[in-house]
């Protein structure tokens, strides 16, 4: 890249150059993502499909956008490839993009932006914008055919990149599982509840932290909450969708049967009965006292 022509002073092209030095001396099996030669706030990026969802396998290309004043301000980034999740060649809506900067931090980078992004794939969309509903098969059909080819967009510097990234991806990607028969293709909510988590290889697996420790921040996309702790070491991404989900351990003797009883109306009726005389013994109590206290006793009470 030629740094030459960029004005090394500035703080916004210094922190990018930076980014790129990083993304290439820890490039990840993930995620591949590359700056225009011509533009260095114009970066290329493409991700894979999240393991055991219907995006297993897919190639998803996309375009990120970063501020002249990177990074105080958070990037706008939007998908190229039909995935059944986001619209394409639309600004994703995600608290760690332009359209939510209250939310953004500093210390947040592109790689940052790009695990989040793959962590956001399989969760429910909520009507978020730029959001889709599709079925399981709808998504699985589309990331089988993300792989045949790079979606075509821009100059040919750009696309040279794009099918530059296609190619490194397509060496990393698994071949996308088929939908099987026992799956509800109506359930378009993969990992909605509890935490997801995505444990990319080359130490990009999201865990607690993040590679730059100075900030503690929330990514939100609608109303879900991806919990970053921006301390040292990986990142973990936890969603938070507001459901409860049980589990029962199996018996260690599966021919043990727990005995509840049943109360029947024969015991209720007992109960009621003992609990009477035990009201009307009580009362006889306390009246034998006031009598006694005030002077007077049974007896004396059965002569009148």
């Amino acid at each position: 890249m030629a740094e030459g022509k960029y004005n090394m002073k500035n703080a916004a092209v210094k922190r990018i150059l930076q980014e790129v030095k990083e993304m290439q001396a820890n490039p990840s099996d993930d995620f591949m993502s590359l700056p225009l030669e011509e533009n260095i706030f114009e970066w290329q990026f493409a991700i894979k499909g999240p393991r055991d969802t219907e995006f297993e396998g897919g190639i998803y290309h996309g375009r990120i956008q970063l501020p002249a004043d990177y990074p105080f301000q958070p990037p706008a980034f939007m998908l190229l490839t039909p995935n059944g999740r986001f619209e394409t060649q639309t600004k994703i809506c995600l608290s760690i993009s332009s359209h939510h900067p209250e939310h953004w931090q500093p210390s947040w980078s592109v790689r940052t932006a790009l695990v989040a992004l793959i962590a956001f794939m399989p969760t429910n969309p909520g009507g978020a914008l730029g959001s889709l509903d599709y079925k399981k098969e709808q998504r699985r059909e589309l990331a089988i055919q993300s792989r045949e080819a790079a979606p075509k967009f821009g100059t040919p510097e750009r696309q040279k990149i794009i099918d530059e990234i296609h190619e490194y991806m397509l060496s990393k990607v698994l071949p996308a599982p088929q939908l099987s028969p026992q799956q509800t293709p109506d359930d378009n909510s993969t990992n909605e509840a509890g935490e997801a988590q995505v444990r990319p290889q080359n130490g990009d697996g999201i865990d607690e932290g993040h590679p730059n420790p100075e900030a503690d921040g929330r990514i939100v996309e609608d109303a879900r909450e991806v919990h970053v702790n921006a301390g040292a070491g990986p990142l973990r991404v936890s969603f938070s969708a507001g459901l409860t989900v049980s589990r029962q351990a199996p018996a260690t003797d599966p021919s043990a049967v727990t005995a509840v009883r049943v109360p029947t109306p024969a015991n209720d009726r007992l109960f009621t009965w003992a609990a009477i005389g035990l009201a009307i013994a009580i009362a006889f109590l306390l009246l034998k006292k006031f009598l006694k206290s005030s002077g007077h006793d049974i007896g004396s009470m059965r002569g009148l």
